[in-house]
Parts: structure tokens; sequence; C-alpha cells
């Protein structure tokens, strides 16, 4: 039977899919926006409100693990419905809410649907995808989170103000479930036959201990690095410009901006990784400027800071494509993608976290030391490389 007939129209699958996804971010990203009133409206300070967002991470590292295991029970696709029906009833609760308590445990409902399409999503793309257009497809999905986090800043004001909180809710959780109907239809191979196959339990059960190999663990120290690398640009950067004089919406403009130029360079990545052939030269070459970049990020407001946004944001953002193509190959058995896919967004929670952690150390008490704080970051962005480099993918 040729590919043609096994699978499905990769590209459609792949925006089915992104569509989806953003429509799951914009709910994380709805929040930031409107805090200010959502604050003054729920009675809530400074400390309890920022746990509308912070939830999300804190669920995602003690869910990845769980996650992971039940996409192996049953499916990527069933999770990612699931995915949807959890996020419409954290919603409907969270329109409802009648203080900041409510509120938070309806993020933390959200954010379980969160880690459930973090973790199928990529899984989804392995499973129904031909395996000679997985990268392509995955560079495309890879943008969900992106396009997620620009939708909610950029809508849900306008939103805000015309349906108020309740609208706001209700219609992103709407938006969900119908592009939930819309995976449910296209997501799947024509063929029963093969669908039957590929949802059939493994003889074989696996096991979390077949992960702790050195091979695949310096896969996870080079993620976990990427992370950091980041995390640190994102959180740190802008209070580093803004410290130099630089306009407080400039600086969150250029912070971002290579979030924002990973709508060329994911798919970009992807496809040429499908005409190659091979991960592994592209995802070096990703990992390679995350530390230099991070450096420029951290230290310098002129034009190499530029520079430094630009060079992520087209090269290194590519990594992640790349990471979640190569994965299998680097597992070397297709039945460890369900658990492995949990354990990797641990790695990429716990890196985040270091990220956020690890900066405030660097930088003192004053907030001042900011080329140590680019040197260390460098260097931990060049271990993280080399960690890859000597990663063997199959």
């Amino acid at each position: 039977m040729s590919t043609s007939k096994k699978y499905g129209n990769w590209a459609l699958i792949a925006v089915v899919m992104l569509l989806f996804g953003t429509a799951i971010a914009t709910i994380q990203f709805k929040v930031p926006v409107v805090m200010g009133d959502i604050m003054a409206n729920m009675g809530m300070d400074a400390n309890s409100a920022s746990w509308l967002m912070s939830i999300f991470t804190f669920v995602g590292i003690i869910l990845a693990l769980p996650t992971g295991a039940l996409a192996k029970r049953f499916g990527p696709k069933t999770m990612l419905l699931a995915a949807a029906a959890i996020i419409a009833a954290g919603s409907l609760l969270g329109a409802f809410a009648g203080n900041g308590m409510v509120l938070i445990v309806s993020r933390a409902i959200e954010g379980v649907a969160f880690i459930f399409v973090t973790i199928c999503g990529p899984l989804a793309v392995q499973k129904y995808v031909a395996p000679d257009k997985i990268g392509s497809a995955t560079g495309i999905w890879a943008l969900w989170v992106c396009l997620g986090s620009v939708v909610g800043g950029v809508l849900t004001p306008t939103l805000y103000a015309s349906t108020g909180f309740v609208g706001v809710w209700v219609i992103y959780a709407a938006a969900a479930v119908v592009f939930a109907i819309v995976v449910a239809v296209i997501v799947k191979n024509p063929s029963e036959a093969l669908e039957g196959a590929a949802d059939a339990p493994t003889e074989r059960k696996v096991g979390y201990g077949e992960l702790v190999k050195p091979n695949i663990l310096l896969f996870f120290a080079a993620f976990l690095v990427f992370n950091m690398t980041l995390m640190a640009v994102l959180s740190f950067g802008p209070t580093f410009m803004q410290q130099q004089g630089v306009d407080p919406t400039l600086s969150g403009f250029i912070s971002t901006l290579p979030m924002l130029l990973a709508v060329i360079s994911s798919p970009l990545f992807g496809a040429l990784s499908d005409k190659l052939g091979r991960c592994k030269p592209l995802y070096l070459a990703a990992m390679l400027v995350m530390g230099p970049c991070t450096l420029l990020l951290l230290t310098q407001t002129g034009p190499l800071m530029w520079v430094g946004a630009i060079v992520m944001g087209l090269v290194g953002l590519g990594g992640p494509v790349m990471c979640l193509t190569s994965y299998i190959n680097v597992l070397g058995r297709p039945e460890l993608m369900s658990i492995g896919m949990g354990v990797l967004m641990l790695v990429q929670s716990l890196g985040q976290f270091l990220g956020t952690w690890l900066v405030p150390l660097l930088l003192g008490p004053d907030v001042s030391s900011w080329m140590l704080t680019g040197i260390v970051m460098c260097v931990i962005g060049f271990a993280g490389t080399a960690a890859l480099a000597l990663c063997k993918f199959r």
C-alpha cells in the first residue's frame, strides 16, 4: 500500500492540529493582558494573581509523566479530544468563579488540558503523518504556543471590552471545542486496518527505566539547556534592557522577537529535515547559537542585541522542532514514545524552572551582574551543545 493511501494529507493534518493547539494556548495566555481587571474584580493581590499563570507550569511538572502513560493507553487522538472537554469544563468554571481561589482552581483544570496537548500533539503527528513528512508537519505544529500567545495578547483586550470576563472565557472555550471536532473528523488514517494496527497494544511492556540510558540522558540534557537559555532571555531580557534605558515596549518586543521569528524557522527546519533525511546537524546548529545569543541579549543594547534576537529566532528556535522530530530515533523503539514524551515535557518544565531560578542567583541582590550571568548562560549553552553532539541518532 502506498504512503498516499496509508496516510492523510500531512499539511491538512498539521494545520488542523495547529488551529486546535493555538486555541488551547490562547486560553493559557488570555490572562496577562487583563490581569489588572481580574485582580480588582476578584479581590486578588499580586502574589495570588501570579498563580493564574504559574499554575500551568506547576501542573505540567506534576502531570507530565502520568499524561505520557495515559497517552500510551488511550492513544494521542483520544487524549486531545479529552483535552478539549477538560478545558471547556475549566473555562466554564472560571467564567462563573465568584472568587480568586475558584478561578485559580479553574486555571489548574485548564492546565491539565494544556499538558495533554503538549505531550499528545507531537505523538499525533508521529502517528498520523507519513514518515517522510513528519519534520514538515512538526514544524507547523510547533507554532501553537507562539501563535496562542500572540492571539491571546492581541485579541483578548478587544474581546474583553466587548463581551466582558465571562464572554472571553466562554468564547475561547467554544473555539477549542469547535477545533477539537475538526480534529476528530480530519486527523485519522483512511485505512481502518492501519488504524487498528496502530492502536494495538504492544506485547512487550515498557517502563521509565528504559529511558535512563546515557545516550537518552544526553538528549535530555541538551533540551534542558535549550529551555534554560530561552527562559533566561524571555524572563530577564526586558529587565536588563530597561536598566540600560531601553523603552519598556521595545524591550518586550525584542525579548519576544525570537518567538515571533519561530514562525519562519520552525516550518523551515522541519522541511529541511525531511529533505535531508537527518535532524542532528540542524539541531546542533540551533543549539550552537543559543548560548551566544543569550549572552548578547543579556549584555548588549546596540546592534548586537538585534543580532542576538534575530539569530536566536531564525536559527535557535528551530531547535524544538528538531528535538520532537528526532526523539523517536534517539529512543530507538516506537513503543517508548508515549511515556518518553511525558519525560521530555518534564525535562522542558524543569529547564524553564532552572532558567528562572539560576539567573537571579547570578545577578546578585542588586541585579547588576549581567556580564557574569550572560557568560555563565553562554557556557551552559555550549555544554548543552556538547551533550547533543555526543548523542547518537539512529
